[in-house]
């Protein structure tokens, strides 16, 4: 196990990542973690991440000294190395020539973090500081031509300093780096399998919830599906899965789902239909934000009220991820500017006074899919892009009805359909159709026809943090349209969305 302390850079998911690629497990702190936290996790080293702040800045994150008088090795990056140094008796100063992007590594000492390393690599530098004086005890391991003291070393005590980033593709190197740390210098041993995890996670949850039982908001999307099989995996029958039909979800997907669910996967599941609820609460409003939080309240409403009628239970079980986890408890976490409401369970009433279960919360999406393979599920759902939970309301631009949810659910399986013929699906982070409130004029059969307006959006992404519209062939985007347009009745005009993220969204609403 290695410690992660998050000191808020952009890049320590990533450090997560690379450590969870060489099968070792890892966990990300904030700076407040206290050294006796620290030693109940019993990690076999810590890495100490990179961050905006200067150490010299008042309020800049720092960690307890005692965290280097544990006994385990230490690996600062970027500012991570910087509070190293100050912690341990060096000094910290303004560079002469700040470092951004591709600088040359020159290696000064090949053993360590170092040992298969080229004397002269790429590395990628983004500081402002640099240190000015290295702690007793360190010497310098490498340098740049605007950096002397690069990466720095006390091997006595198995600490260690990088200044560069080396989770970063920009340094080609940087994973040998990395693994050298965890297996030379900390000694870790390739354990972290989904297998193992879902064993382990499996008799935590039956201590956790003994003879309780579990409720699950199941949507069919791959967090809430591979939560629902863990669960199921550990208690059973006790857990029960509420899936609430809204009448905004794709062609077939509820019934689809029930088979897989209920028939194949065994899972003990109410199927609540409250489509009718949903489209009479949602009648003639078109501001995005007003569905979804008209459709956040409903569901919550009929959840709680089925919930309620299951006698017994005591915990509420989620899907949460670990990046909703870190960015919770980053070390400059704090409010951020609502770009648009989230539709989960986690909001439900106090009044149902239910525990939570959530036992994904230590992993990431690539990671959930691996381990939805390992329990079972099918590639169909373990692959399956991501679905709004608003479903198909944020997808129709402006009044919502039966007839352009029927058109829509249309165009939007025609698109599915040939994007998995073409073999992109799962090169793909999103794919899917938007409904747009304008019409155009068009001519079909020598007659004139105004009719709506499909957009087209596909993207890829890692996280969808950031992503960008996917350059799919003009032959398949041509097939695409020619059939949306002569199979669905309404539609005369396709369009396709080129914008990234940012500035725009992935969704359009």
């Amino acid at each position: 196990m290695i410690l992660i302390v998050d000191f808020g850079s952009q890049y320590n998911q990533l450090i997560a990542r690379r450590v969870r690629e060489s099968r070792v497990y890892c966990q990300i702190e904030p700076p407040t973690i206290s050294v006796d936290a620290v030693r109940r996790l019993k990690p076999e080293g810590i890495i100490l991440s990179g961050g905006p702040a200067s150490i010299y800045w008042k309020k800049s994150p720092k960690v307890d000294p005692g965290l280097f008088d544990i006994g385990v090795p230490v690996l600062g990056i970027c500012y991570g190395m910087q509070v190293m140094i100050g912690a341990l008796g060096g000094a910290v100063a303004r560079a002469d020539k700040r470092e951004y992007g591709m600088a040359e590594l020159t290696v000064l000492h090949p053993e360590g973090l170092f040992k298969g390393v080229d004397r002269n690599t790429p590395c990628w530098m983004s500081h402002g500081d640099s240190p000015a004086k290295l702690p007793p005890g360190f010497h310098a391991t490498a340098s740049t031509e605007n950096t002397p003291i690069a990466a720095m070393a006390d091997p006595t005590r198995k600490f260690y300093g990088l200044q560069f980033h080396p989770e970063v593709v920009h340094t080609p190197k940087g994973k040998i780096m990395l693994r050298n740390f965890l297996f030379d210098v900390c000694g870790c041993r390739r354990t972290w399998t989904m297998k193992s995890f879902a064993e382990e996670s499996a008799r935590e949850i039956e201590a956790a919830v003994g003879k309780s039982r579990v409720i699950l908001g199941l949507s069919g999307g791959v967090d809430s599906s591979v939560a629902a099989l863990l669960i199921h995996k550990a208690i059973g029958k006790r857990l029960t899965c509420i899936f609430v039909d809204n009448g905004l979800l794709r062609k077939d997907e509820a019934k689809k789902l029930k088979s897989v669910f209920k028939e194949h996967l065994d899972l003990n599941i109410r199927f609540v239909n409250a489509g009718k609820r949903f489209l009479s609460e949602l009648k003639e409003v078109v501001d995005p934000e007003k569905k979804r939080k008209i459709i956040g309240r409903v569901f919550l409403e009929v959840f709680e009220a089925e919930a309620l009628k299951i006698r017994d239970a005591e915990f509420l079980a989620q899907g949460t991820l670990y990046p909703d986890v870190i960015e919770s408890q980053s070390a400059f976490g704090g409010p951020t500017a609502v770009i648009k409401s989230h539709h989960n369970v986690g909001g439900l009433p106090k009044k149902m006074k239910l525990k939570l279960v959530e036992p994904l919360r230590y992993l990431f999406k690539d990671e959930v899919r691996k381990l939805g393979k390992t329990l079972g599920l099918p590639e169909n759902l373990v692959w399956r892009q991501p679905f709004p939970g608003p479903g198909l309301a944020v997808r129709i631009i402006g009044d919502i009805t039966q007839r352009r949810l029927a058109v829509l659910r249309e165009v939007d399986h025609i698109l599915l359909e040939e994007i998995r013929r073409a073999g992109y699906y799962q090169k793909l982070w999103q794919s899917f159709a938007v409904l747009l409130p304008i019409k155009s004029v068009g001519i079909m059969g020598d007659k004139r026809t105004y009719e709506h307006i499909a957009a087209i959006r596909a993207v890829t992404s890692k996280d969808a943090m950031t992503a960008d519209w996917a350059k799919l062939p003009h032959k398949l985007l041509g097939v695409i349209s020619n059939r949306i347009i002569n199979e669905v009745r309404g539609v005369n005009r396709v369009v396709y969305d080129i914008s990234s993220k940012p500035p725009s969204t992935i969704e359009w609403e």
